[in-house]
C-alpha cells in the first residue's frame, strides 16, 4: 500500500509525515483491500484543508476533507482521519451484511409460523 502526501502553498515538518504515514496504514485494519492512500494539506491564506483519497481493490474511491485554521493541522487530520473510518467500517459491514442474509426459504417459513399462530387464537374464541 502506498501513502502520497502532498501539500500545497506550504511546508510540513518530517515528524508530521511520518505521524500521518503511520495513522493512514491503520486504515488497513478496517479494510484489507486499501490499495493507496493520498494525503493532500492545501494552505490558503489563514486556513488549511485536508483531503484524503483512498483507493480500494475493485471498489469505489473514499473521500473525505476537513477545513481549519493553520495552527489546527494535527486536529483537522485527526478529524478527516475519523470521517475515513467511519466510511470505510459502514461499507464493509454493507458488504458483510448483505452476505448474511437469510434464505428466502428460511423466511417464508417463520413467516408461516407466525400466521398459524394467530390463526389458532381465533379459533380459540
Amino acid at each position: 500500500m502506498q501513502v502520497a502526501i502532498t501539500c500545497r502553498h506550504g511546508e510540513i515538518s518530517e515528524d508530521f509525515r511520518n505521524y500521518i504515514s503511520r495513522k493512514s496504514e491503520k486504515l488497513l485494519h478496517y479494510f484489507e483491500r486499501v490499495t493507496s492512500i493520498q494525503v493532500t494539506l492545501d494552505y490558503e491564506g489563514d486556513r488549511v484543508r485536508v483531503e484524503m483519497l483512498v483507493d480500494a481493490e475493485h471498489k469505489h474511491d473514499f473521500v473525505t476533507h476537513n477545513e481549519t485554521s493553520k495552527d489546527e493541522v494535527g486536529p483537522c487530520f485527526d478529524q478527516v482521519m475519523s470521517k475515513m473510518e467511519q466510511q470505510i467500517r459502514k461499507y464493509k459491514e454493507k458488504l458483510t451484511d448483505h452476505r448474511r442474509d437469510k434464505p428466502l426459504a428460511e423466511m417464508t417459513s417463520q413467516e408461516g409460523l407466525g400466521e398459524d399462530s394467530a390463526d389458532d387464537a381465533e379459533v380459540d374464541e
